[in-house]
Formats: C-alpha cells, sequence, structure tokens
C-alpha cells in the first residue's frame, strides 16, 4: 500500500510540474496537459499500459482495480473522462456509469467503455446512459487515445456554445 501510495504522490507532482511546464505554451497544450483521466479496469496490465500512454501525452491518469473504488474516485478526483471495463468485480463498469449517471457532480463526465467481444451494450442503453464509446477489447492504446482526444474536443466546443 505504501507504494502504491508513493507512486501517486509521484504521478500527481509529474503532472503538475508538466501542466506548469506546458503553460508557457498557447494555452491549448495547457488545457490537455492538465486533464484527469479515471482509468478503471481489474487487468493490471491493461490499466499500466493505458496510464503510461495517456501519462507521455500529457494526461493526469488516475486508476482504480474495480468499479466501486472507481466511484470514490470519480467523486473526489472529478476527472475530465472516464474509461472502464465492463466485467469487474465489485462493481461492473455499467453499474459504476449508472451510478455515476445518478450523481449530480459527475452526471455529465464521458465515458469509455472497454468490452470483450461477447458482452456487448445495446443502442437504448447506450443512448440511455451518454457513454461516448463502447470500445472492443483488445485494443490499441493509440486508437484509445485518439477517441479520448476527440471526446474531450468535442466536450470543450460543446462548453464554449
Amino acid at each position: 500500500m505504501l507504494v502504491k501510495e508513493h507512486t501517486r504522490q509521484a504521478e500527481k507532482s509529474t503532472g503538475k510540474l508538466f501542466a506548469d511546464y506546458m503553460s508557457a505554451g498557447n494555452g491549448k497544450e495547457l488545457r490537455m496537459a492538465s486533464r484527469k483521466v479515471l482509468v478503471v479496469d481489474d487487468e493490471v496490465h491493461i490499466v499500466h499500459v493505458v496510464a503510461i500512454k495517456l501519462r507521455n501525452n500529457g494526461y493526469e491518469p488516475v486508476t482504480a482495480g474495480n468499479g466501486q473504488e472507481a466511484y470514490e474516485l470519480a467523486c473526489k478526483e472529478k476527472p475530465d473522462i472516464i474509461i472502464a471495463d465492463y466485467m469487474m468485480p465489485v462493481m461492473s463498469g455499467l453499474e459504476l456509469l449508472e451510478k455515476l449517471r445518478e450523481n449530480e457532480t459527475t452526471r455529465n463526465i464521458p465515458f469509455v467503455l472497454l468490452t470483450a467481444r461477447n458482452f456487448a451494450i445495446g443502442d437504448a442503453d447506450q443512448q440511455r446512459l451518454n457513454v461516448s464509446l463502447c470500445l472492443t477489447k483488445p485494443f490499441s492504446p493509440k486508437e484509445l487515445l485518439r477517441n479520448i482526444e476527440d471526446i474531450l474536443y468535442q466536450k470543450e466546443l460543446v462548453g464554449q456554445s
């Protein structure tokens, strides 16, 4: 537990230093550098790969191993976007999403649902729960990053209008 907390502290300070460094730019870089992404999966290697890809591209990853932990972190950290696995112990990604949508402070956070090939979510549920994207495993971290950037860009455009 001590190692995990130390790692989170190092990630936070590194993210702040990077954001401070990027603030010398034209502003767009700062917005992207300060984006917080909650990554939720019970498969540690997936969380690790996604977190590295995000960190290397200026995002601040926050990680959780199940839906319940993710819900608590989402309420506390208020991420800009959440990426969560569909099938997890304690609370599934779908249960997490439903709970987030019931909470005023987390209701509008964009949500990417990672699914196995045989676990699909229907179009009606996607619309009802405002799922930004369903991505089937295995997926390319580069593809996920591109989708995150597109979703956050669209959110920013809507916020400006």
